[in-house]
């Protein structure tokens, strides 16, 4: 799959145009239902039977968890289950796989990462709990859904089992952290684990809970009234929220320019340089109103929510339809009293929902940014606002250019955001990242909490450069050249690493670890040569295996 022949793609969409879910609330109780068209695809050259998915799919997904979040803060609990016959998901479609570029297939699995993500973050901060009813058989992928809730219902049918196929019938890995899940949240033992990815068939019934594969079982005779006692349990042990009013997720417009796309206060621009894009976030001139009440009546027009909803669709934007974008240069540019002004918006209105919800939000953002396989610069000049969260932004790119000129006034900015509002993957602040080898710093910096001029932040060690202003232009140039001449797969893989310093945990395992077998296992022979195992799936013909282990 080239460039060219990349789908005319959105990620946004709503549950009147939803091709492969339902979605139905009812009191507390929410019902998201896999029911995948098979026609439905993002190409025409494969079927989704079986309830398999592509990206069109996990969008779809996606939309359904944002807007119960937003949209339906009373729900307590999100049963996921199947309208198809005899199969609750049989994971990412082979054909799709088979048939799409490397890059296609690693950002479609990076993806879906983070919408497991994303509703296992709905679980611990969000007051909901997710049930996944396997009301038929989980395959992969669909298994690897299902492991992203809190509870596990599969159906005791005699046929219907959880399973990953991935190894033994396609010669590679499942790719949306069902391994990890599997040892470090449902804590299986390790050689259950290995005994379980080695059974393309899967394991079912008894068998299944004994592993701790699933929570329950329930024969068909009593499914409807298993799932409904279980949901109800769940919803039952989170807060009663039944007065709080959800707000309306309204699709965000967008326009093209000579050289990119703008949103209200986003603008990607694709060059003029090669490979490389400017991403610019603009702040509007005040911070606007602060009373929780009226900010929660403004909904996702309160330009900060709005904000980093653009900034996501700009994040999609560059990895799946921009792949030979390189590196991205960011400014947030306005005044830097507005980007600290919001942040004690949010740091005083802990008890409101939606501010709650729309802090979490900007942290998934956050790490969506950290974890895109783009190099990311931060440009610190004169107008720019880089303080508290956006100065997250700046963190959670590979560099920062600040420039140190006493004739230019410059200045970044440090909150209470900076000291774990928005913590990473690793589950430390981007602070305590960056000074993992001297802690005291963290301490150092966050005392100096407001705008710092650029002498004092160079002083702190809060950027990697500040030239000054006779050498600003050529430091840039020769950096921007510089990056964009390597290697794209070194690049990738030194990211990767250095981005996820500190603690190891589920989630960093997730991109640190698996992100960085997917990119190889994808492009080996045993998978996808001409013999490989994906190769020869649904052929007569067997797979051939070079056997070297390496």
């Amino acid at each position: 799959m080239s460039t060219a022949t990349l789908p005319a793609l959105t990620f946004q969409t709503s549950p009147s145009a939803y091709r492969h879910w339902s979605l139905t609330v009812d009191g507390d109780i929410a019902r998201l239902s896999m029911n995948v068209d098979g026609a439905g695809g993002l190409f025409e050259h494969y079927e989704l039977k079986l309830n398999s998915y592509d990206l069109g799919v996990d969008i779809e997904l996606n939309d359904a968890i944002e807007r119960i979040t937003f949209e339906h803060p009373a729900v307590r609990c999100v049963v996921l289950t199947s309208d198809a016959e005899k199969v609750f998901c049989a994971g990412a479609n082979i054909n799709m796989l088979n048939t799409s570029s490397h890059a296609w297939k690693v950002n479609f699995c990076k993806y879906t990462n983070e919408t497991r993500l994303y509703i296992e973050d709905a679980s611990l901060n969000s007051n909901k709990r997710f049930l996944a009813a396997l009301n038929g058989t989980a395959s992969g992928g669909g298994y690897e859904l299902a492991l992203a809730c809190d509870e596990i219902l599969l159906v005791d049918d005699r046929n219907s089992a959880v399973s990953f196929p991935e190894l033994p019938l396609l010669g590679v890995l499942p790719g949306t952290g069902g391994l990890t899940r599997i040892v470090d949240k449902r804590l299986i033992r390790r050689d259950l684990c290995d005994a379980f990815s080695a059974v393309a068939e899967g394991i079912k019934g008894k068998r299944a809970v004994d592993w701790n594969l699933v929570d329950a079982v329930s024969p068909l005779s009593k499914w409807d009234e298993t799932v409904a006692t279980m949901s109800r349990r769940m919803a039952d042990e989170l807060p009663d929220r039944g007065d709080v009013k959800g707000i309306q997720m309204k699709t965000i417009s967008r326009t093209e320019t000579e050289s990119g796309f703008a949103w209200k206060y986003v603008t990607l621009d694709l060059g003029p340089e090669e490979r490389v894009a400017h991403l610019t976030l603009s702040l509007p001139s005040e911070v606007g109103v602060t009373d929780p009440a009226a900010i929660e009546a403004l909904g996702c027009e309160w330009w900060i929510f709005r904000m980093f909803r653009e900034l996501n669709l700009a994040l999609l934007e560059l990895r799946v339809l921009q792949p030979e974008t390189g590196l991205v240069m960011t400014r947030v540019v306005g005044d830097i009293n507005v980007a600290l002004g919001i942040d004690e918006v949010l740091e005083n209105s802990t008890n409101n929902w939606f501010l709650h919800e729309v802090s979490h939000f900007l942290k998934r953002m956050l790490k969506r940014y950290e974890n895109t396989a783009k190099s990311f610069y931060a440009v610190i000049d004169e107008g720019t606002a880089f303080a508290g969260t956006f100065f997250e932004l700046a963190l959670a790119g590979d560099r920062q250019y600040l420039l140190c000129d006493p004739d230019v006034p410059v200045q970044i900015g440090l909150s209470n955001a900076n000291s774990g509002r928005s913590p990473m993957a690793n589950g430390l602040t981007r602070l305590e990242t960056r000074f993992l080898g001297n802690p005291e710093k963290v301490g150092e910096a966050l005392a100096h909490r407001g705008a710092i001029d650029s002498e004092l932040a160079n002083e702190l060690c809060l950027v990697t450069f500040a030239p000054d202003d006779i050498d600003w232009e050529d430091e840039l140039r020769i950096a921007i050249e510089e990056r964009a001449s390597f290697s794209p797969d070194g690049l990738t893989g030194m990211e990767s690493n250095l981005r996820f310093a500190g603690p190891e945990t589920m989630e960093t395992k997730i991109f640190g670890r698996l992100s960085a077998w997917q990119n190889w296992i994808f492009q080996r022979p045993n998978a996808v040569g001409v013999r490989g195992a994906l190769k020869c799936y649904g052929t007569p013909q067997a797979p051939e295996f070079d056997y070297t282990r390496t």
